[in-house]
């Protein structure tokens, strides 16, 4: 169990650093800007005072290290989607690991950003108060597809050793 759950840890690690390339790549394109996760920090901060939905982050009270904050639990939820994914696929997959379930298991994960964490940063479901709320969703699920190739990609490097 403990040597599912490591590389399971491992293989989310890599799923979001691949997600983090792509983010970093696009905030290079004209009109986009580099990801900001000081507002899912200020989110997780005022989940320990039982308020999951803001009417907008922005408002509520900041937290001296929020950014900081963001950037640990964006990580901590990458690898808790990684274990997750080696424990529902199971030591087999680990030994022969296949791109279909990872990309599948990573589009289903946008779920919890669409319905619990857009909501709850005062953005709508699924990004519907947000100016443009398709581009949000086409760009949301090609980061979850970048994270996805992270997972598979990491899976295979993790089968090698």
């Amino acid at each position: 169990m403990f040597d599912l759950l490591w590389r399971g840890a491992v293989i989310g690690v890599g799923g979001t650093i691949l997600m983090d390339i792509w983010a970093f790549a696009l905030a290079r394109m004209p009109g986009e800007s580099m990801p900001n996760w000081a507002p899912v920090g200020r989110w997780f901060f005022h989940l320990r005072r039982g308020t999951v939905f803001h009417p907008s982050i922005g408002a509520a009270e900041p937290y001296e290290r929020e950014l900081a904050l963001g950037w640990i639990c964006h990580y901590l939820v990458g690898i808790l989607y990684g274990m997750i994914l080696v424990l529902i696929m199971g030591a087999a997959w680990l030994a022969r690991p296949t791109f279909l379930p990872a990309w599948i298991f990573a589009i289903v994960t946008i779920a919890a950003g669409w319905f619990l964490l857009q909501p709850g940063l005062g953005i709508g479901w699924a990004a519907s108060k947000t100016p443009n709320p398709t581009k949000v969703r086409a760009l949301g699920l090609v980061a979850h597809t970048f994270f996805g190739i992270g997972l598979y990609a990491t899976a295979v490097l993790l089968r090698s050793t």
